[in-house]
């Protein structure tokens, strides 16, 4: 299922303080009666989420359900990713903000930092105890847990079954090597590209860090710096760059530009690194390539682990600034069930918050050479401070194409130096 994670896999721009304007207390709007199930009953609680995230009758059930148990109502508002930070901002900043918001896992950061999210420290020492700790880390903020992490998704490598039967490959690839020379044989066997991957694919270049076990910034003093020049984030160039030099694609564009599901669409590439929903778009510019369309986990440097990846999907989070506390961590009991966890996995194709949840996945091929992944993955850096790099034009992308076109990975570190502490030190 095509998604909309695009919005939450990176923060287009910072938030203004929203301290809370309500206290923490678990006494609700009613009156003052004490949290339970009679207490609760006639109060409603307003649930933002995002459009494309939770189904319709998944909203329907678990809102059946949470009345049962706790006599109050949900009302679900859908909104929109375009220009949900600042309303959001400002929703936070007045006296009636939503009680319950779901908010991109790179985003949740600075919202913990201005104050507007309440701390659920409780929250998840009662359900959280099996939450996968990489999908959990961004919810938390100066080692306090501000959010409970809900869906995620991860890129895998799609590729074109046909191609690599031509190519007389009949197993996909366990190992970083293998892949490699899968590829090298493409391109020796057969007339096809054998991997489409553009010189900017960030995302991708990001969860090769994250494999490597790099950091992208790191703290110089009370401020943070860039961290490019590390040996572990070269490494990971340079293996970005052993992939692309089998690509014809351009050093100087992203996956968008073309987008790459429609170049795979020709039916002449054997395989892109891209999220599953990808497969939609070559289907969409080309229906009969549907059929020849397999996906396999990033292989890693070893066969016992997959490649590191970036995580990108959504949290859930409680209004500092809500009068409802006590009745929306009742919400986020029941929404963050093995049940309904359960569900939206099965519906949407997303990562479940818990690797005991991932057979719900069963089925879903994308979702299903994802998931392997997930326990590995990681996220771009869990600071505020990040907001400004990702906007264009993005120094790691800047970085990157240096790096393809010659310079060495610490030559081109030092050509994005300067811009990259620059917007690091933007005031949040």
């Amino acid at each position: 299922m095509k998604r909309k994670l695009i919005a939450a896999i990176g923060i287009a721009g910072m938030m203004v303080s929203v301290a809370a304007c309500g206290g923490g207390s678990d006494k609700d709007d009613d009156g003052g009666k004490k949290p339970g199930a009679e207490g609760y009953a006639g109060q409603t609680l307003t649930v933002w989420v995002m459009d494309g995230s939770s189904p319709d009758d998944w909203q329907a059930d678990l809102g059946k359900e949470f009345e049962a148990k706790t006599k109050a109502k949900v009302k679900f508002e859908v909104q929109q990713w375009n220009g949900i930070q600042q309303k959001l901002t400002t929703a936070l900043s007045e006296e009636n903000p939503p009680d319950v918001f779901e908010i991109g896992n790179t985003q949740t950061p600075a919202y913990a930092k201005t104050g507007g999210l309440a701390d659920l420290g409780d929250l998840k020492t009662e359900i959280g105890g099996d939450w996968t700790a990489s999908l959990n880390e961004s919810s938390i903020f100066d080692g306090k847990q501000y959010a409970a992490p809900w869906y995620f998704a991860n890129r895998v490598v799609l590729y074109n079954k046909k191609v690599w039967a031509d190519a007389g490959i009949k197993t996909t690839p366990k190992t970083r090597d293998e892949f490699y020379d899968n590829l090298k044989t493409i391109g020796e066997k057969t007339d096809a590209e054998p991997i489409y991957l553009p010189g900017q694919n960030w995302y991708h270049f990001v969860g090769l860090a994250i494999g490597e076990g790099a950091e992208l910034v790191k703290k110089d003093g009370d401020k943070y710096v860039s961290n490019l020049d590390d040996p572990k984030v070269a490494a990971a160039a340079e293996t970005y760059k052993k992939f692309q030099a089998l690509s014809k694609a351009p050093k100087d564009k992203d996956e968008a530009t073309p987008q790459q599901g429609e170049v795979f669409a020709k039916g002449n590439v054997g395989a892109f690194i891209g999220m599953g929903w990808e497969a939609g778009i070559a289907t969409k510019a080309n229906p009969k390539i549907e059929s020849d369309i397999g996906y396999f986990t990033i292989p890693g440097a070893t066969a016992d682990k997959p490649e590191g990846v970036f995580l990108g999907g959504s949290n859930l989070a409680v209004a500092a600034g809500s009068k409802k506390q006590a009745l929306a961590k009742e919400f986020l009991k029941i929404a963050l069930s093995d049940k309904f966890e359960g569900a939206l996995a099965k519906a949407n194709g997303v990562i479940p918050n818990k690797e005991s949840l991932v057979s719900n996945l069963a089925g879903n091929a994308p979702a299903e050479a994802a998931a392997p992944a997930a326990a590995v993955g990681g996220t771009t850096p869990l600071i505020p401070e990040w907001a400004a790099v990702e906007n264009a034009p993005n120094p790691i992308k800047t970085y990157l194409t240096a790096v393809l076109k010659g310079k060495t990975p610490a030559e081109a570190a030092k050509q994005v130096e300067g811009e990259f502490n620059k917007r690091l030190a933007q005031k949040q």
